[in-house]
């Protein structure tokens, strides 16, 4: 258990070199206007939180800088959250005055927004896109044997796919399986379109349009959400801008990582859950991430969808600061996309 005077000298050092990136002294930690101790004293209790595994000496300075074990100390027993601005709360929420902005874009907005405002790295797991329902279905001919059929869901997520054209096969025809499908399919998740297509669609296309075509089948089955189309990121270079990422290969490991969507994915394993979590450095299980903390939060998107947010950054991240904005955001996002907007 540390002292009251140890734990004060470890949020200092903490909040220090959150916000210098610089080993921090017994010097300057005496100058702090809340310290009444001597700089003899600092130095014995910062020996202290050394042996116990809370700060680390580097070679180049006599000052500390926090552990791993500091950091995971400070965020469960000293983080308190700082109050966001009215001006942070405009930017959030000018996302949402667009009343008629789907809402893939909404997150993709959202992701670009908190970037700018962490000044990190951030990253949104959107819904499950195979539970999307369809909003509307069209196939436009690109040549006289190809044309390309065209999902949009009522997230305004949207699936195409170039397929061949049978020989001879009409606009009227087209125009026919197009209202068949639009009568058919519109309202219905993407996840029971091959089902369907093998039923009731291919019975009715049979009927209206003539032979049925493979084509429509088999497009249909190859019609699947791409688990890519979940992932939406902004600020991805941000990591450039922290002295801790000056090192290009971990730079290289970093943006490797995010263009490998399972991997990314293990970042939000604990997105699932109630409130705020952080994980710091080792606790991410990936050797990309090892200088890294992940804070992330899980939002509500309505028929018992979820998407999860995640702000990657150093360990020396400004965690009052992203903690907070994390949480609005969330919260706005599920209260927006909850209420049907």
């Amino acid at each position: 258990m540390l002292t009251n005077r140890q734990l004060q000298v470890l949020q200092v050092i903490v909040d220090d070199f959150i916000s210098s990136g610089q080993p921090v002294g017994s010097r300057q930690i005496a100058k702090k206007d809340n310290v009444s101790f001597s700089s003899a004293t600092i130095r014995n209790e910062m020996a202290d939180l050394e042996d116990l595994g809370f700060l680390e000496k580097t070679h180049t300075s006599s000052g500390r800088v926090p552990s791993e074990k500091g950091y995971r100390f400070y965020v469960d027993h000293l983080l308190k959250p700082q109050v966001i601005t009215n001006q942070e709360i405009a930017s959030i929420r000018s996302i949402y005055a667009d009343q008629l902005m789907e809402t893939e874009q909404m997150i993709r907005e959202s992701a670009n927004i908190l970037s700018d405002l962490t000044t990190y790295t951030s990253v949104i797991l959107g819904p499950d896109v195979h539970m999307h329902k369809v909003k509307r279905f069209q196939i436009v001919p690109l040549s006289s044997t190809q044309a390309v059929a065209i999902i949009v869901t009522d997230s305004g997520h949207v699936e195409n796919r170039v397929f061949t054209l049978p020989e001879d096969f009409s606009m009227r025809r087209i125009e026919k399986v197009v209202n068949i499908l639009n009568e058919r399919l519109v309202g219905k998740p993407l996840v029971e379109i091959p089902l369907r297509m093998d039923g009731e669609i291919a019975k009715l296309i049979k009927e209206h349009v003539g032979a049925y075509s493979d084509f429509v089948s088999s497009l249909f089955n190859r019609i699947s959400a791409q688990e890519e189309g979940r992932v939406y990121y902004g600020g991805k270079t941000n990591m450039l801008n922290q002295p801790e990422f000056h090192d290009i290969n971990k730079v290289r490991m970093l943006l490797d990582l995010m263009d490998k969507t399972p991997q990314v994915q293990t970042l939000f394993q604990a997105g699932n859950q109630q409130g705020v979590q952080i994980r710091i450095g080792s606790e991410n299980n990936l050797l990309a991430m090892e200088d890294c903390s992940i804070i992330t939060a899980s939002f509500d998107a309505g028929d018992n969808q979820h998407g999860s947010i995640a702000i990657i950054g150093p360990k020396r991240m400004d965690y009052k600061r992203v903690v907070t904005l994390l949480d609005f955001m969330s919260g706005d996002l599920s209260r927006l996309l909850t209420n049907n907007r």
